[in-house]
């Protein structure tokens, strides 16, 4: 179906960046679907709030402010006399505001729990496409410019690359709403320093410290947030009530779940399903609700596997993180497998609910992927390894991996 636009311009008002603007109609009615409403009821930290009591922001509120930055990307940019037309500057406008549209419930946490080898992505893609045949084709150029297909390279890199609107966003709003200072990016003055050399965005050089800036508090902000030990243990415990929901619904096992998330739980769901419009349709309508809904009813379901690890979530009971640099050795971990198997009456299989071992990589800047180029007045483009003498900024290119077992206490 084709839809009618109906909305005029409007403002919003960010607590990060106080009002801002939406500059087309179509924007407005895009954020006025359900598609893009959900996103109000999926957490941009998922249980990162069980640490920062004050990190209940959502994936609502950041794309919103990706657009903004956005917006003052093109007027810096067209100041410095880089043609971007208004199809090209409305495609990409459209591409930030939909970057995150396919993301599932807890964000990143669930990420390949709700349907495995399947990434969020892909799903905005998916979910753009749709969107496109309802808007006649109106979204041609954000998913050409989303998927780097567009001509003009820099438009994309505006959207996706280490030194995009999203995360400069996000940086400076999760900074804002966990109260970690460390965070704090000068996202404005990073734009106005943007530039363009060979179809490729820079940054004058006058804006190199600020980008050193940024980069430090990407690697301060995934140890003190996103990879902080205690918020490790609360979403791996959910991805574990998860995969024990599963593994009892395969066994034909009646669990408590909305009928979003039923089509989820007693099926394996793989890309090529969503296709399907049922698929697509039932993903649309799943959100961090649904999860915590069912979450909370299982603490007593009598499955006392499932109802312990849906306790410590709901209860803040959580599992005990130990991070070290080294592979944890066999014996510590099957120590600790035998002592909850015999404590809670369970298998050792099933101990591994409660213990468990993964890896950790914090990498604030891979100047293998894509460059962050620093422009010197004598038209010299370097990127920010060679540019700066900080030799802080040369050590954090280097990812840093360490290791870390939960069990309980």
């Amino acid at each position: 179906m084709t839809r009618i636009l109906t909305n005029k311009k409007k403002i919003f008002n960010d607590p990060v960046y106080g009002f801002i603007s939406v500059p087309y109609e179509l924007i407005l009615d895009i954020i006025d679907h359900p598609y893009f409403q959900r996103l109000r009821r999926i957490k941009q930290l998922g249980l990162s709030h069980l640490v920062y009591p004050g990190a209940l922001h959502t994936r609502f509120h950041h794309v919103l402010g990706c657009t903004n930055l956005m917006q003052q990307a093109i007027e810096t940019l067209r100041s410095k006399g880089h043609e971007i037309t208004e199809d090209e500057a409305k495609g990409v406008t459209l591409a930030i505001l939909l970057h995150d549209i396919g993301h599932g419930p807890y964000s990143h946490a669930l990420e390949q729990s709700i349907a495995k080898g399947v990434h969020h992505e892909e799903l905005s893609l998916i979910f753009m496409q749709h969107l496109n045949k309802e808007f006649n084709g109106q979204l041609d150029t954000a998913i050409e410019i989303f998927t780097n297909n567009y001509p003009k390279k820099f438009l994309h890199q505006l959207v996706s690359s280490q030194l995009d609107m999203d995360r400069l966003d996000y940086l400076k709003r999760d900074s804002f709403y966990t109260g970690v200072s460390e965070g704090v990016v000068s996202n404005q003055r990073i734009i106005k320093m943007l530039d363009i050399v060979n179809d490729e965005l820079v940054i004058q050089e006058k804006g190199i410290y600020s980008i050193e800036k940024f980069i430090v508090a990407r690697r301060l902000m995934y140890w003190q947030v996103y990879l902080h030990k205690t918020v490790i243990s609360a979403e791996f415990l959910l991805v574990k009530a998860l995969e024990r929901a599963k593994e009892l619904a395969k066994s034909g096992v009646d669990l408590f779940c909305s009928p979003a998330f039923k089509v989820f739980l007693y099926a394996d769901i793989s890309k090529e399903d969503f296709e399907k419009k049922e698929i697509l349709h039932a993903f649309s309508q799943l959100d961090d609700y649904d999860i915590l809904g069912a979450i909370k009813v299982w603490t007593s379901h009598e499955d006392k596997i499932l109802s312990l690890l849906a306790t410590m979530i709901t209860d803040r009971k959580l599992l005990k993180v130990s991070i070290q640099k080294e592979k944890f050795k066999t014996e510590e971990i099957e120590q600790h497998k035998q002592k909850i198997a015999e404590k809670l009456g369970i298998s050792y299989k099933e101990a591994s609910y409660f213990v468990f071992t993964d890896e950790i990589v914090n990498n604030a800047y891979d100047a293998h992927s894509d460059s962050i180029n620093i422009i010197f007045k004598s038209g010299k483009v370097l990127d920010i390894t060679e540019a700066s003498d900080n030799f802080n900024i040369q050590a954090l290119t280097k990812p840093v991996k360490k290791y870390f077992l939960c069990y309980p206490r």
